[in-house]
């Protein structure tokens, strides 16, 4: 029999509660909120804290605090990569962000989602699909970027935009929901 996270991390329907999940959330908890109450000159800090809450972190990405997440170790972020004031990245399963992306202020990335079925939600059911952001992508402020949505190299996602559907490389999408406006 798999466990809750077993199924979670499969994209499979799950509950999230149990110890496993309850223990990786709270050490999601202590560590987001130790990384929210560093100040820019911590720098040593701040880059303990994330390599320790996250799958992965290159070198030179900045996350500006306030910064929150579901468990940390499903985002795995590429190099260069800068994302400003108040991100919340739900994982639930993985979040993969290229190099060189740029992240605006208050950006949601959100692996959680839910069944269809009303029946299903009413027993507590939910499930993930993973998100991709390619290569240099820049997300502007306040988008939202909605569960297994996978944007591709050098796109745009213009401020303020949900993102339903993948986005091609090197196009711009913007509006809610969000479409391809130029390539």
């Amino acid at each position: 029999m798999r466990t809750e996270k077993e199924k979670m991390l499969a994209g499979e329907l799950y509950r999230a509660v149990g110890p496993e999940i309850e223990a990786d959330q709270l050490r999601a908890e202590r560590l987001y909120r130790a990384y929210n109450l560093t100040t820019a000159d911590q720098a040593d800090q701040r880059t303990t804290l994330l390599n320790e809450l996250l799958g992965a972190i290159g070198l030179g990405s900045v996350l500006r605090p306030p910064f929150y997440c579901d468990y940390g170790t499903n985002i795995r972020i590429g190099s260069g990569v800068f994302a400003n004031f108040g991100c919340v990245f739900l994982d639930v399963v993985g979040i993969d962000i290229g190099d060189q992306c740029q992240i605006g202020s208050y950006v949601q990335i959100l692996t959680a989602d839910h069944p269809r079925d009303p029946a299903l939600r009413a027993e507590g059911l939910e499930c993930g699909r993973p998100i991709r952001l390619g290569r240099n992508v820049w997300v502007g402020s306040g988008a939202i970027i909605l569960p297994g949505v996978t944007i591709g190299d050098d796109a745009i996602i213009g401020a303020g935009s949900v993102v339903t559907r993948d986005v091609p490389p090197g196009a711009t999408a913007a509006g809610n929901p969000a479409t391809v406006c130029s390539r």
